[in-house]
């Protein structure tokens, strides 16, 4: 694997101080992986869809030391206490049914899923300690999840001598994910974190797994891409997104299809003959979305990304009313981005909370900025975080 881009020195810092915390000890390695952002392509990911994310400059660090035992004990900044188990245990832990707890701490089940995961695929390795610290936003629809999943994929790969690619290292982390956590997500995070490139999306084909990066060109456009965390926080494993999931997978059944990737907008009419109207309504935004993916790509590549601002504006709309995972926080942050000169904007992320972006001209972030603080204190809304990002570099190894 190549090695990690622009990861920050405080990160690391943090990461090594809890790991000799811990053991007393330097580490053997440092390896992280980003959090990412989703330019366009909504929960089409499990409908065997097209996603188009990119790797954010934010990252999750993990400190590794091998043991001289068959243990793995995994530490967070975010978490008073380690946890600790053999690694023949795991497999009693895990895999968890979907919707239900992990038998660990939440946290704890992300690093220890990946440990598992990589067991079930035939790595045989030795005990380790692994100290994870991040900067990506917990709960912001970011990806933090996929950001810790690759860091401790990309250790224990290397360190176990595995010997996986990255798309195999994206498929082990969806695993934890499903199976250890049990949150019901496609393999769009993972493979962003993994495939990131610096300026360029990558146009993801979710059935094939086909991966391409896109160049996207804000900055020479004189662009940037601002987040907008609500601060509103959300769980991937929370009932709203399995529902999501079921009428997706009971409106693919109506139609006589694997997927709803299978269902073109020319089919809509007849699925609006046969399915209620929440379902249609659900399966319209995923058809529709999955279009909007390659209408974007498309325009990236022919017009650049000055000519997007309209897809990212009928992606939300979709998401708010059709698909219902928006929340008036990010309306919000949408609406009063749009009004300060913002050429598109639309929330990222799984939804019913999270982050929204706006894609602005370069010299136009304080504004818009500004503007959007201003319509959240007017509507009684906590104060989000706002703050740029380009696309960057997937996981690696740092040290």
């Amino acid at each position: 694997m190549s090695a990690a881009a622009n990861t920050a020195p405080e990160t690391i810092l943090r990461a090594t101080s809890l790991l000799a915390d811990l053991t007393g000890s330097a580490p053997e390695g440092i390896w992280s992986a980003p959090g990412r952002v989703n330019l366009i392509g909504e929960h089409t990911d499990y409908n065997d869809g097209f996603v188009l994310p990119f790797a954010i400059p934010h990252r999750t660090a993990a400190a590794v030391a091998r043991r001289d035992d068959d243990r793995i004990r995994v530490a967070s900044t975010f978490a008073d206490e380690p946890v600790e188990v053999a690694l023949d245990e795991l497999g009693t832990l895990f895999p968890t049914p979907t919707g239900s707890s992990p038998r660990v701490p939440e946290w704890a089940a992300y690093p220890l899923g990946v440990a598992w995961a990589l067991r079930e695929a035939g790595a045989d390795g030795f005990g380790v300690d692994i100290a994870l610290a991040s900067d990506v936003p917990v709960g912001a629809g970011l990806s933090s999840s996929a950001a810790i999943e690759g860091a401790t994929a990309s250790a224990l790969n290397e360190l176990w001598d595995a010997g996986l690619d990255r798309t195999a290292l994206a498929r082990i982390g969806r695993r934890a994910e499903n199976e250890a956590v049990g949150a019901p997500t496609g393999i769009m995070d993972q493979m962003a974190s993994m495939l990131g490139e610096p300026d360029a999306a990558i146009f993801l084909d979710c059935r094939s797994l086909d991966a391409v990066p896109v160049p996207v060109g804000v900055v020479d456009a004189g662009l940037a891409i601002l987040v907008i965390d609500t601060r509103v926080s959300h769980s991937h494993a929370t009932g709203g997104y399995r529902e999501r999931r079921a009428s997706c997978e009971r409106g693919a059944e109506l139609m006589g299809v694997p997927s709803l990737r299978d269902v073109s907008v020319d089919d809509l009419p007849r699925a609006a003959e046969i399915m209620d109207d929440v379902t249609f309504r659900r399966v319209r935004h995923i058809v529709t979305e999955n279009q909007r993916v390659l209408d974007t790509v498309r325009t990236l590549r022919e017009r650049g990304a000055r000519a997007i601002g309209d897809l990212l504006v009928a992606s939300h709309a979709s998401m708010r009313d059709d698909f219902e995972i928006s929340v008036p926080e990010l309306d919000t942050a949408v609406e009063s981005a749009l009004a300060a000169g913002a050429i598109g904007a639309r929330m990222t992320g799984g939804g019913f909370g999270g982050a929204a972006i706006a894609l602005i001209e370069a010299d136009a972030e304080a504004r818009v900025s500004d503007a959007v603080r201003a319509a959240f204190a007017a509507s009684g809304f906590a104060e989000p975080t706002v703050f740029t990002v380009v696309p960057s570099a997937g996981a690696g190894r740092d040290a």
